[in-house]
Order: C-alpha cells, then structure tokens, then sequence
C-alpha cells in the first residue's frame, strides 16, 4: 500500500509499505530474534522496546526526502519514544540503482546501501533520507528503537567503555578491572530509564 499510511501529512515519503497483519508479526518475530541474538546491537543499542517493523519497498522515481523520524511511535494504544532508528536492507543492493540511505551529520554525508540482512543503525533525530531510486527495488526493513539509555552519547559512551572492558579486560589487574567495571555499572544506574 501507499507508505503515506503510516504518515499522512509527509510531503517527502514516496515509497510502498506492507499492511498485512499476519505477514507483519511473522516479520516482527524474525527481526526482534536477529537484532536480539546480535551482541553489538544489544550493547550499542540497550533496547528496551522497538516498533514493528515497517517492510518498505521503492521502485523506480521513489524516495523519501530528508526528514528526522518522529520522536514517539503509537503502537495500539501506547507510544514508544524513537531514541534509534534502524534500517534492514533485505535484497542485493546491486540490483537497484539509487536508493541510498543517506545520514546528514553536521557538514558530513554518510550514504549506506548494505548487503542483504545488513541493519544500519542511526540516532532518530538525525536528518536522513533514501535517494531516489533509478531502477530495480529496494526493500527494507524499518523500525524504531527506545533504548533504556535515551540520551546518544551517554550510550554511546557506555558502549566504548563496554568495549575496553572486552578488549582489554584480561589484560588488566583484577582490581582495576573490578573498578572498570564499577564505573560501567554506576552510570548505566545513573543514566537508564525504564
């Protein structure tokens, strides 16, 4: 159907998504287990819940123009706020021309068009967009992410800590490991909400 179901009022959206109720929880399953068995999303992420996800399809002369997601995402009758938005390609980005995920980061441009079951994962208020594509199809897989740490870059910080205590964690005294840990602990305490 016409992506603009899920946002009406959207001059920029131009793409198709499905609205099938059976095949849309199937995809929920398959998804939440992906993003969930992966150990960096886990840990980058610290998810508490996310979206169902969106499965988007564009074809040739579609795109949707540079926009930052919606803050807070309605599922039934409650909301979820978007901290991280996350784009799953599912099929070969050489059999489409154009469609590039395109992330604005202050005078930076990052552009992604990633191999099959590849996710992207970027803080929802960043402006993006998907380039027009050319030919072929692209389709995706979309959803939003409330992590238990709202803020980008406390959760960004408590993930490089996270990853010096696992590259260096047996390198170090048990004691200043143990502090290492105690900091980790203490502002993941200080900085969750629930």
């Amino acid at each position: 159907m016409d992506g603009k179901i899920s946002n009406p009022h959207s001059k920029a959206k131009s793409n198709l998504q499905m609205h099938d109720q059976n095949l849309q929880q199937s995809a929920v399953d398959i998804m939440a287990q992906a993003l969930f068995a992966n150990e960096d999303f886990v840990n980058f992420a610290i998810p508490t819940q996310f979206a169902p996800p969106l499965i988007c399809r564009y074809t040739p002369g579609m795109k949707y123009g540079l926009h930052p997601d919606a803050a807070l995402m309605g599922i039934g009758n409650v909301s979820i706020r978007s901290d991280l938005s996350c784009t799953l390609f599912l099929n070969d980005p050489n059999s489409y021309g154009g469609g590039a995920l395109r992330i604005a980061l202050g005078t930076e441009e990052l552009r992604f068009k990633g191999p099959v079951g590849s996710a992207i994962i970027y803080p929802s208020h960043t402006l993006h967009e998907v380039e027009e594509v050319t030919k072929g199809e692209r389709l995706v897989a979309i959803t939003f992410i409330q992590s238990q740490v709202p803020d980008s870059f406390q959760r960004e910080l408590l993930y490089e800590l996270n990853e010096v205590a696992a590259l260096e964690g047996n390198t170090m005294s048990g004691e200043n490991f143990t502090r290492l840990q105690a900091v980790r602990f203490n502002l993941k305490r200080m900085w969750t909400r629930s």
